[in-house]
């Protein structure tokens, strides 16, 4: 039995959505395509504009480092986010995160007003962003990682379940334990 590589099947030039990269200008793309959202995924994970700064830079970091090692198997979004759900994880068990409190909570809803937004939908938009991130807060970190991946970044479950390394069923069972929890705690949320 031979089992042969995709994307060799693939005429030249031509990549697949899970053809591993390969060079420094390939890092350049996936930084540009994938490293808002990667800051988005941490700052909801960590809660801070700053922290989740600086685990964007660490992510990348990692990926140059490891790029050769990605294979493939999955699409680089899946990789992506599996290594800022870790890196961002291990920071929540830190020492520093669980010690060291930033007063950097009102920043993270911060926006300028644009010409098409009135100063009451932006202060609206302002306290319900608070008030969805207190309620993650409070969830604990596999909930708030199972959200995250679902609504924000609409994930299906099976990309959900490669990237957290469970079956699907798994994470259909915790996805609606994390949304119950999540709709009892954002009702007590002022």
């Amino acid at each position: 039995m031979s089992q042969e590589n995709p994307a060799s099947s693939q005429p030249p030039g031509s990549a697949t959505a899970a053809s591993p990269p390969s060079a420094p200008n390939d890092f350049a793309t996936i930084y540009q395509e994938h490293g808002r959202q990667v800051y988005y995924v941490a700052l909801r994970m960590l809660g801070d504009p700053a922290q989740a700064e600086d685990a964007t830079h660490d992510v990348f970091v990692k990926v140059y480092r490891n790029l050769d090692r990605f294979r493939g198997e999955s699409c680089i979004r899946t990789w992506l986010y599996r290594i800022t759900m870790n890196h961002c994880q291990n920071l929540l068990k830190s020492w520093q995160h669980r010690n060291i409190h930033s007063n950097a909570d009102d920043a993270i809803w911060e926006t300028s007003v644009g010409p098409e937004e009135s100063p009451l939908e932006v202060l609206e938009t302002q306290e319900l962003g608070g008030r969805i991130q207190k309620t993650l807060d409070v969830l604990p970190v596999e909930y708030r990682k199972l959200l995250l991946l679902v609504a924000d970044q609409e994930l299906s479950y099976e990309q959900i379940a490669q990237i957290t390394e469970q079956s699907v069923d798994a994470v259909r069972g915790k996805l609606h334990r994390a949304r119950k929890a999540f709709a009892q705690h954002f009702r007590t949320t002022s």
